[in-house]
C-alpha cells in the first residue's frame, strides 16, 4: 500500500528548510565577518608592531593558502558525513583563529590566527553554500546562486565595518571585535545544530580526502570564463586587503579605521546588491556586463590613487564591487545549472578554489615585489590583470547547455 504523506507534513518541511536556509546564510555571513575583522587592525599592528606591506601581504597567503588546501582535501567531505557537522567543524577553527588573533605582538602569530581562519573558512566554503542551495526556496529562481555566492562578499565587509567602528571608537580596540565575532560564530553553531540535515551520511568518507576536485562533465566547458571572473575578482579582494590599509594612510592621507572598514566594504558590499541585477539576464551576458563594469571601476580606482581623490577611489571601488556580484552570481548560476545533491560540494569546492587561487598567488607574487615597487604600480598590475580577464570573459562567456554531456554521475576530475 502507497504512503500518503499527511498535509501538515509538507508545511513542516517547509518550516524547517526555512530555518535551514536562514541559518546557513547567518552563518557564511558570521564566517567572512570573522574573516573580513582582522582588516582595520592591519594599520595598527603596521604602526604598534613594526609590520611591514609584505609582512601583511603574506598573512593573506597563509590564510588563502589554508583556505585551497582544505578545499582541496575536504571539499566533498560534507557529501559523506553531513553538512553539519562539517560546517560546525569549520566555525570551531573559526573560533580558535579569533582567539589567537587576541594577543598579536609578532607577524608569526598573526599568520597562525589567519592560518586557523583558513583552514575554518575552507571547511565553510564547501559546506555552507551546498547547504544553502539545498535549503533555498524555489522562488525567486536566482536566490540560491545569489545568496551561495554574495553572502561571502556581505560577511566580508559588515566584519570590516564593524571592525573599524569597534575600533575607533569601542574599548580594547584589538581585541573587542574578535570577542564579538566570537559570540557570532557560536550562535551559527547552535543555529546550524537545530537546522535539518539535507544530506544523508554516505559511505567513502575517507575516499574523498584524496586530494581531487570532481565536478560533471558539462560543466567543464563554463570553468575557463569562471576562472576569468573569479581570478582576478577575487585577487581585487586580497589586494584591499594587503594594501589598501597602506594605501588609504599614505596615498589618500586618513589613518581612521573606520574609514579604512568602510573602504574594504565599497568593494565588497556592493557585490550583494549588484547581483540579483544580474538575473535579469543569461549567465553570459551577465558575466560580460559584470567584468566589463569590474574594469570601469579599476579605471578609476587607478585615477583615484595617482591624483589622491579619496572619494573618486571610493566611488570606483562601489563600481567595481557591484560590477564583480553581477559576474560571480552569473558563475554561479551557470555552474549549478541542473546539479544534484551531491555535486553541489564539489562544484562549491572547484568555484572557491579558484577564487582562493585568486587570492593567493598574486598576493605572493605581490608581497615580494612590494619591496621593490610602490603600491600604486602593484595596483596597475592588478588593473591589467583586470583587463586581460575582461576581454576574455566577452569574447568567450558561454550560456550552460540545457542538455547534459554524458551519464548524470560522470564527472571530471581536476586533479588529473
Amino acid at each position: 500500500m502507497r504512503h500518503v504523506t499527511p498535509a501538515a507534513d509538507p508545511g513542516r518541511r517547509e518550516g524547517k528548510l526555512r530555518l535551514t536556509f536562514v541559518s546557513a546564510v547567518f552563518s557564511l555571513v558570521a564566517v567572512f565577518a570573522a574573516v573580513g575583522s582582522t582588516i582595520p587592525l592591519f594599520n595598527i599592528y603596521r604602526a604598534e608592531d613594526g609590520f611591514s606591506n609584505a609582512g601583511i601581504s603574506l598573512t593573506v597567503v597563509a590564510y588563502s593558502a589554508a583556505t585551497l588546501g582544505t578545499l582541496l582535501v575536504l571539499g566533498r567531505l560534507s557529501n559523506h558525513v553531513g553538512r553539519r557537522p562539517t560546517a560546525i567543524a569549520g566555525l570551531a577553527l573559526l573560533v580558535l583563529g579569533c582567539l589567537v588573533l587576541l594577543n598579536v605582538h609578532h607577524i608569526g602569530v598573526l599568520i597562525a590566527g589567519r592560518l586557523l581562519m583558513g583552514l575554518g573558512a575552507g571547511l565553510a566554503s564547501s559546506s555552507l553554500p551546498a547547504y544553502i542551495v539545498d535549503a533555498a526556496p524555489r522562488r525567486p529562481v536566482w536566490l540560491a546562486a545569489v545568496a551561495s555566492s554574495q553572502t561571502v562578499m556581505l560577511g566580508l565587509a559588515v566584519g570590516a565595518v564593524a571592525s573599524g567602528a569597534l575600533v575607533q571608537f569601542g574599548p580594547w580596540p584589538r581585541d573587542l571585535i574578535y570577542l564579538v565575532v566570537v559570540a557570532l560564530l557560536v550562535l551559527s553553531a547552535v543555529l546550524v545544530a537545530i537546522s535539518s540535515e539535507t544530506v544523508t551520511p554516505a559511505p567513502g568518507g575517507w575516499r574523498s580526502l584524496r586530494p581531487s576536485v570532481r565536478v560533471p562533465v558539462r560543466v567543464r566547458r563554463l570553468l575557463p570564463v569562471a576562472a576569468a571572473v573569479l581570478l582576478p575578482t577575487w585577487a581585487t579582494g586580497s589586494f584591499y586587503q594587503a594594501f589598501v590599509p597602506a594605501l588609504v594612510q599614505d596615498q589618500l592621507h586618513t589613518d581612521s579605521p573606520l574609514v579604512l572598514g568602510l573602504t574594504f566594504a565599497a568593494y565588497m558590499a556592493p557585490s550583494a546588491v549588484g547581483a540579483p541585477l544580474g538575473g535579469r539576464f543569461s549567465p553570459a551576458a551577465a558575466q560580460s556586463i559584470g567584468m566589463l563594469g569590474f574594469l570601469t571601476g579599476w579605471v578609476g580606482m587607478l585615477t583615484a590613487i595617482i591624483t589622491g581623490a579619496l572619494p573618486l577611489f571610493v566611488a570606483a571601488t562601489i563600481v567595481a564591487g557591484a560590477a564583480q556580484g553581477i559576474a560571480i552570481s552569473a558563475v554561479t548560476r551557470g555552474l549549478l545549472h541542473g546539479s544534484g545533491l551531491t555535486e553541489r560540494a564539489s562544484i562549491f569546492a572547484v568555484v572557491y578554489l579558484l577564487s582562493y587561487s585568486g587570492a593567493t598567488v598574486p598576493s605572493l607574487i605581490s608581497a615580494q615585489l612590494s619591496s621593490v615597487f610602490s603600491v600604486p604600480h602593484i595596483a596597475a598590475g592588478y588593473g591589467a590583470f583586470a583587463l586581460v580577464a575582461t576581454l576574455f570573459t566577452v569574447i568567450a562567456a558561454r550560456d550552460p547547455l540545457p542538455d547534459v554531456t554524458g551519464p548524470p554521475g560522470e564527472s571530471l576530475d581536476l586533479a588529473r
